[in-house]
């Protein structure tokens, strides 16, 4: 899934709210409670909201800085442009850390 990233500052409007899951100790998962359509990835001790990009609009100015999950990547694709990487591991331990690590 492309997604950006977009920190806690992030607020839902419209007639109806979000439904989310807690799937974890760590993390929510956010939902459209009539279709199902996924809508966000929250990373509770971090307090980070992720955001399929598919929610934007084109042209928001976004630039794809990083890949991360790279090591559940299909190995038949690859993006042109060259990122940063992080395996799943390195993500939950960068993104898990309580305030005093």
């Amino acid at each position: 899934m492309l997604a950006v990233h977009c920190g806690p500052e992030v607020t839902f409007t419209g007639t109806q709210q979000p439904a989310s899951y807690r799937s974890s100790d760590w993390a929510e998962r956010g939902f459209c409670p009539t279709c199902g359509t996924h809508l966000f990835y929250h990373l509770l001790p971090a307090n980070e909201y992720i955001l399929p990009a598919g929610l934007f609009e084109p042209g928001s100015g976004f630039v794809m800085n990083s890949q991360i999950f790279i090591d559940q990547k299909p190995g038949y694709y690859d993006f042109a442009n060259q990122t940063p990487t992080m395996t799943g591991e390195q993500v939950f331990a960068q993104f898990t850390k309580g305030d005093d690590q």
